[in-house]
């Protein structure tokens, strides 16, 4: 594929690793330090291989001008009935810092959600930024919060709700706009809620409710705006 086409990427569809290494970067200045997408895709990679964790699976999106990256990388750590997973994110075009975060990737229904914001890498690129130490204190990081997170799915296991706390969430989410997805989402939720289509998501419980969420980004949002949406997920849950 001809990096012309890259460049001018439609967000609804995903890219692999190697159609990600034809997204051109600009030049770095003096106060900005680009860094191409693949670059931090690669060095990711070799950080998680120097502490033995393979990547089982990843997606990657980017921006129609090439400008903004985003990704998913699964790993082969987890739990019962998930992984965790590195979400990314990069930009040339200074909207964001580089940001990575630790989420999980549930197998049931192929979902994922970002437990909490844990941010374990959050910089700007500047001149004597360095991804390779950037990224080895981050994963190290995220091997620190496999415990906490498995800990903090279990608690939302053991939460009970009813119907009326799921009003109140999906009120707060979408109608106070605590949460970054578009409102039409919402409908979806109530309906997962409603009518589960997974046996594990039966139980009334916080957990089964974030599932109700990450299902409905899956079915109704493209790679970018569901990035977004999941990676506010864990701090809107978190709030409440």
């Amino acid at each position: 594929m001809e990096s012309t086409l890259i460049a001018g990427y439609d967000t609804s569809g995903k890219l692999t690793r190697e159609q990600l290494a034809l997204v051109p970067a600009p030049q770095s200045t003096l106060t900005h330090q680009v860094v191409p997408h693949v670059e931090i895709v690669n060095s990711l990679q070799e950080q998680l291989g120097f502490r033995h964790i393979a990547i089982t699976s990843e997606e990657f999106a980017v921006t129609k001008d090439g400008n903004n990256f985003f990704g998913v990388m699964t790993l082969d750590q987890g739990m019962d009935g998930a992984s965790f997973a590195l979400g990314v994110r990069n930009s040339h075009s200074k909207a964001f810092r580089l940001s990575i975060v630790v989420g999980l990737r549930i197998f049931v229904c192929s979902n994922l959600s970002f437990a909490g914001e844990f941010n374990i890498v959050l910089a700007k690129h500047s001149r004597h930024f360095s991804l390779r130490n950037a990224l080895s204190i981050g994963i190290d990081e995220a091997q620190r919060g496999f415990a906490p997170m498995t800990q903090q799915v279990n608690r939302w296991k053991d939460q009970q709700i009813t119907d009326d706390d799921v009003r109140l969430s999906i009120f707060r989410a979408f109608i106070e706009d605590r949460l970054n997805a578009p409102k039409h989402v919402a409908k979806q939720v109530w309906q997962n809620w409603l009518e589960p289509t997974h046996d594990e998501f039966r139980p009334r419980t916080a957990y089964s409710l974030q599932n109700c969420y990450t299902s409905a980004f899956g079915q109704l949002l493209d790679p970018v705006p569901l990035y977004k949406a999941t990676a506010s997920l864990g701090e809107f849950f978190s709030l409440n």
